[in-house]
């Protein structure tokens, strides 16, 4: 499988950290409950944004944050070892949220931005493997990203963000690609003080939607009762 964030990767931690600023909360309140003699989870974990908000909600707790892109990774790898504490937590893995080794027990499951990813089969097998690991009272998070159906989303500048000279912007269209997916079209630009743009990159990805009625009922499935809370961030906990 190719590295989807190839291109990409150069440009998502910066774009990324002004939704995390608003996704810090509704994440962390996600996360209540975490389970501080187990082993923490970050799934997908980017460029590290998410892990930081996991780590924060059981303060001594390993954690393991796979990440399948070696252009994100390195991001990861790099600003987990600048942060000493983290540094002795903090277990990177190169692997996919359906392969990787899960521990006996987990605290805590972070799932930030990935769920598309997997086709219907695959997200299902996720939650299962999820919830059979999963600590009495320990929470899975994850969030719901549109569109929830294979439909046209027109092209729209995500973001924008000044760094030293220059300013850095996202943005993307998506196209229906079958009966569950869509295809995203992104556009990353490096621009100048002036607005001329240094820099033009391209990249697509495919991304399976979900709707949160479908992702409720695949939560109750595998054996989790799930909720959603503010900005599409859902918790899930283990059904007794």
């Amino acid at each position: 499988m190719g590295d989807e964030y190839e291109i990409s990767g150069e440009y998502l931690h910066l774009l990324s950290e002004p939704a995390w600023q608003a996704l810090r909360t509704p994440v962390a309140e996600a996360l209540r409950g975490a389970v501080g003699d187990a082993v923490l989870l970050d799934v997908g974990a980017g460029s590290g944004l998410g892990t930081e908000v996991l780590a924060a909600a059981v303060p001594d707790a390993d954690l393991i944050a796979v990440e399948p892109s070696a252009v994100l990774r390195a991001v990861l790898l790099s600003r987990v070892a600048a942060d000493p504490a983290l540094r002795q937590r903090v277990t990177v893995v190169a692997g996919h949220a359906l392969d990787v080794e899960l521990p006996d027990s987990l605290g805590a499951v972070l799932a930030m931005n990935m769920i598309g990813h997997l086709d219907p089969d695959g997200r299902r097998t996720f939650l299962r493997r999820v919830a059979g690991h999963l600590a009495p009272g320990a929470p899975l998070a994850l969030n719901l990203q549109p569109p929830a159906e294979p439909t046209s989303v027109p092209f729209t500048v995500f973001g924008a963000v000044p760094m030293g000279r220059h300013s850095y912007e996202g943005g993307g269209s998506a196209e229906p690609s079958g009966p569950d997916a869509v295809t995203w079209r992104m556009r990353y630009r490096t621009l100048d003080t002036d607005g001329t743009v240094l820099r033009e990159e391209h990249a697509a990805y495919h991304w399976h939607v979900l709707s949160p009625e479908v992702l409720l009922t695949e939560l109750t499935e595998a054996g989790l009762a799930g909720e959603i809370g503010p900005m599409n961030v859902v918790r899930a906990i283990r059904r007794a």
